[in-house]
């Protein structure tokens, strides 16, 4: 998400001639977006990163829902 964001401020600061960006080749940001492209559609899923944000969503789902039905645990 990061890179996401550095493209998008990348693009408004070139497009807008800000300052030392006003010089910055749009293939820069082009090969950004590229690289973002690569990492999302094929390393992340490869990694198994997507999965294992979803995996922890779902066990905090869990742990709450465990918690609310039968109370916290009691600590000894």
């Amino acid at each position: 998400m990061p890179i996401i964001l550095v493209i998008l401020a990348l693009c408004a600061l070139r497009f807008f001639e800000v300052w030392r960006f006003a010089g910055l080749s749009w293939w820069w940001i082009a090969g950004l977006m590229l690289l973002a492209f690569i990492w999302f559609e094929f390393l992340e899923p490869m990694l198994g990163l997507d999965k294992r944000k979803a995996h922890d969503v779902d066990a905090k789902r869990r742990k709450d829902r465990v918690t609310e039905r039968f109370g916290a645990p009691k600590k000894k």
